[in-house]
């Protein structure tokens, strides 16, 4: 995120008392404004949510059949066919 960017998106929130003197609190500790602190925490936990989940870990057994297979030439069937077409439904493209 650019800081010449404009900041023209909002998102609103309601919070428990202690939830927010929570937050306020770490904001101090931190040095940042409540809004800095929210916007910073919820963006490196959205990005580790997305690493986690578009990511895959395979041991090294794994990672050879894995690799072996997509040396291999794709053979499309139905049900290959359909899966494409639901992760198609599923999955917005970036």
């Amino acid at each position: 995120m650019t800081t010449s960017a404009s900041k023209n998106e909002r998102i609103n929130l309601r919070l428990k008392q202690s939830a927010k003197m929570l937050i306020e609190r770490a904001a101090t500790f931190e040095g940042k404004t409540v809004s800095s602190f929210i916007l910073s925490s919820a963006v490196a936990s959205a990005e580790k949510t997305l690493h986690e989940h578009e990511s895959i870990k395979l041991n090294e057994q794994d990672a050879k059949r894995f690799f072996d297979v997509l040396a291999k030439p794709v053979k499309f069937n139905k049900k290959l066919t359909a899966a494409l077409a639901e992760h198609d439904r599923r999955i917005a493209s970036k």
